[in-house]
């Protein structure tokens, strides 16, 4: 079978996109891409000096689309409120979500609602995000709906009463997984609740495997791996392109690395963990997700 390259984009002509922690990374190359075939896309980012500078950088390679700064904080609820309430204000439907923003073992720290880190911005943000722009990604003829979670959600255990490490202590890897765990369970909680709504947008997943970008900053054994390891950002973009524009894919899907332990290569469907597939975990999560976002309910579904 031949590889899944950018080229393999379809025309994003008149579509709309928006690509969180899109100044840089994968997230950049997601949004160059998406522009070069024709999309508007906005980026998502907190910093308006470095959304000036990708901004600067895709239009230099003359997209067929457009750029968009979209001032976002993923680590403060407030300004994701904010945010959503902009592209609201400003359009009648969000075609592309890729949640793509995240942290990777930083040092202790909180949101600005109070919240650990990684389990705040790499979930709680998103969460908050999607589910306040609900109404413009249902309202795309078809729209779709991209979570970027990561390998590490192999290992994520999720500690419902002890998501913020309090008890444990702080463990910057455990704390990872968690969050990247948590991006593959709202997923699947979302992709349920979709088909009981009857709504035709699609949810699905992604992970870069080992990537070469400003995540590693924090894990000196990531910023040292070797060059033929780790993959550029344009390469390890193209899971999320392949989940984002792949005509083929269905809910819940999930695309990874096509190579050794899915760390390198090209985008294919690859398997969910199995701690991902469980149905409680996702309603334990939903739940005390809209808890700790103070949301109502945008998908409310009946159980068992």
């Amino acid at each position: 079978m031949a590889r899944w390259t950018a080229d393999a984009i379809a025309d994003q002509a008149d579509q709309l996109a928006l690509v969180t922690g899109a100044n840089t990374g994968i997230g950049y190359e997601t949004a160059l891409q998406l522009a070069l075939k024709g999309a508007h896309v906005l980026l998502g980012c907190r910093s308006e000096a470095r959304a000036i500078k990708a901004i600067e950088r895709i239009e230099a390679a003359k997209p067929r689309g457009s750029v968009q700064w979209l001032p976002l904080d993923l680590a403060d609820l407030a300004s994701v409120a904010e945010a959503a309430a902009q592209v609201s204000s400003a359009h009648q439907q969000l075609d592309v979500l890729v949640c793509n923003a995240g942290v990777m073992v930083p040092p202790a720290g909180r949101t600005v609602d109070g919240f650990e880190l990684q389990f705040g911005i790499n979930h709680l943000g998103h969460f908050a995000l999607v589910a306040q722009l609900l109404p413009l990604l249902q309202a795309a003829k078809s729209g779709r709906l991209v979570a970027v979670s990561s390998g590490a959600a192999l290992f994520g255990r999720m500690v419902f009463d002890d998501l913020n490490f309090d008890r444990r202590g702080y463990q910057p890897w455990a704390a990872y997984g968690q969050s990247k765990l948590a991006n593959l369970l709202f997923v699947q909680g979302l992709a349920r609740r979709l088909k009981a709504a009857d709504s035709s947008l699609l949810a699905c997943a992604a992970h870069p495997g080992v990537t070469a970008t400003e995540l590693q900053r924090h894990s000196s054994n990531m910023q040292n791996m070797p060059p033929w390891l780790a993959m550029p950002a344009e390469q390890g973009a193209l899971p999320s392109l392949r989940a984002a524009t792949d005509p083929a894919v269905v809910p819940m899907d999930y695309f990874g690395p096509d190579g050794l332990l899915q760390m390198r290569g090209y985008p294919k469907r690859v398997p969910l963990p199995r701690s991902a597939k469980n149905q409680a975990l996702a309603d334990q999560l939903w739940d005390q997700s809209l808890r700790c976002c103070d949301l109502a309910d945008p998908l409310p579904v009946a159980r068992p």
